[in-house]
């Protein structure tokens, strides 16, 4: 059997809203919204402008992160979005971002993170261990 711990999504967003993608506030906004939205519990936000534009920060949540980093004079944005469990969607998250940054062409991939294999032995003695806990 092969588990992932977490999904990470690799985000391309083009042809996005270039006022949103310079404004610090609105994405800082739309990345907690997303964060949400996929049903993740947000603990730490870091955002930063830089000059003449551009904004880049970090959405810190229980089950990993949400990060973008925008280039207004392009109209992109590179986003990404990693989650660990099962109860949070990174797909839902990366979903609404790229809907409220308007983006007319995104691409996105989805790595599988921490891929464990265990051969039937390992998963059954594994599930023992947790039984009893």
């Amino acid at each position: 059997m092969e588990q992932a711990l977490g999904r990470h999504i690799l985000c391309e967003a083009y042809g996005c809203d270039v006022q949103v993608l310079n404004d610090l506030d609105a994405v800082q906004r739309i990345m907690v919204e997303a964060a949400v939205v996929a049903g993740a519990e947000v603990r730490e936000v870091a955002f930063h402008r830089f000059s003449p534009q551009g904004v880049s920060g970090v959405v810190v949540i229980s089950e990993s992160h949400l990060a973008i980093h925008t280039w207004p004079e392009l109209g992109y944005a590179a986003i990404d979005v990693f989650t660990c469990g099962e109860d949070v969607n990174p797909w839902d998250a990366c979903n609404y971002i790229v809907d409220r940054f308007e983006a007319q062409t995104t691409t996105a991939n989805e790595v599988r993170r921490g891929i464990i294999r265990q051969n039937p032995a390992q998963e059954e003695a594994s599930q023992r261990v947790y039984e009893t806990l």
